[in-house]
């Protein structure tokens, strides 16, 4: 990289090293130009009404890049499915945006890998944000004016062989069904207050709650109650209460036995130690502990975005989760703009 004193009218297409100031009808004064802005025909009247005609312009190596040109090249590599990016660097710095409603998933390992670099960077949201259209996930940029080009190929094939490090994924569930669970809520001594929680919840994914069926603590009656939530193309059961170690009981049994396999029961936030997460064929089966009715936010908020966008968790997926998973339990809750599940 070099600099040299150049008449404006040869300087079209060259970067600026520096600020240009002028100053502005009632005294102000201020940048006509910014540090590594790409002169262009457009600009020559400017120069000249500021009093330039010669400027000090570099010239770039054929091993270097511009900020901007950098920040381009990196953008489309990192842009996965369902993000866009902005085609007019500002500074340097490229913006990426959600075009449709889902959840982010950033891929921390490359994210990593490409910020280990130097000279380029990419700041994000946290993976498995909920996000919708026109929301903000990250921006990255060259760090200074030039970077070297080995560089940013370097940074270009790290998000290329990953298939991008930003995606969207949307929605893939679009029905669910709810057994509740409890000897005194099937016989009417306390009203139902599970299923108009779950079905507010998943009203805000679009998800269609195709029915709310209550079951005694009895296998073969909970049993028969998800059999016929499957046999009614349902895309996930939720099956709540009856999830402790309580002789009374018996969901846990009742899920196994209409023939869940990958089942996974507890988990390792709060509130949501009792959590069950199994599958019964493709069909997810979520069994949501008491703490469901009666906190806000809880274990379910941090899976059921996942499980709604076809994740199928693991016993590696559930325990993860421990590092952000205690709810402070504030008044009033916040969620998702606080620490909770942001391990």
């Amino acid at each position: 990289m070099a600099m040299k004193k150049v008449r404006v009218e040869e300087a079209v297409g060259m970067v600026l090293p520096h600020d240009l100031t002028e100053i502005r009808p009632g005294g102000v004064k201020g940048p006509a130009f910014r540090k590594g802005h790409v002169v262009t025909e457009a600009d020559i009247p400017h120069l000249k009404r500021i009093g330039k005609n010669h400027v000090y312009v570099l010239e770039l190596g054929p091993e270097e890049l511009h900020e901007d040109e950098a920040a381009l090249l990196m953008a489309e590599a990192v842009a996965g499915e369902g993000v866009e990016y902005d085609r007019r660097p500002s500074e340097g710095k490229v913006g990426f945006r959600a075009t449709r409603e889902g959840l982010l998933e950033v891929d921390r390992e490359g994210l990593l890998a490409l910020n280990l670099l130097g000279d380029v960077m990419l700041a994000t949201r946290h993976t498995h944000t909920v996000v919708r259209p026109g929301e903000p996930l990250g921006a990255g940029r060259a760090i200074p004016l030039v970077v070297p080009r080995s560089v940013v190929d370097r940074a270009v094939a790290v998000a290329r062989e990953r298939g991008g490090l930003l995606r969207v994924r949307p929605w893939v569930i679009r029905s669910a069904a709810v057994v509740v669970t409890g000897q005194e809520v099937f016989e009417g001594r306390i009203r139902d207050a599970f299923g108009p929680v779950l079905t507010d919840k998943l009203r805000r994914f679009g998800v269609e709650v195709r029915s709310v069926r209550l079951a005694p603590d009895d296998v073969g009656a909970i049993r028969a109650e998800i059999e016929r939530a499957l046999a009614a193309g349902a895309g996930l059961v939720f099956c709540t209460g009856g999830m402790s170690v309580d002789p009374d009981d018996v969901t846990r049994t009742a899920i196994r036995e209409a023939g869940a396999t990958d089942v996974v029961y507890g988990s390792p936030v709060l509130p949501g130690a009792m959590f069950l997460a199994a599958r019964i064929g493709e069909v997810p089966v979520l069994g949501i502990p008491a703490c469901g009715m009666y906190f806000r936010t809880t274990v379910l908020d941090l899976v059921l975005p996942r499980v709604l966008a076809g994740d199928r968790l693991t016993r590696a997926d559930i325990a993860a989760l421990g590092h952000g998973g205690f709810c402070l339990g504030c008044k009033p809750c916040r969620y998702p703009v606080c620490p909770f599940g942001k391990g």
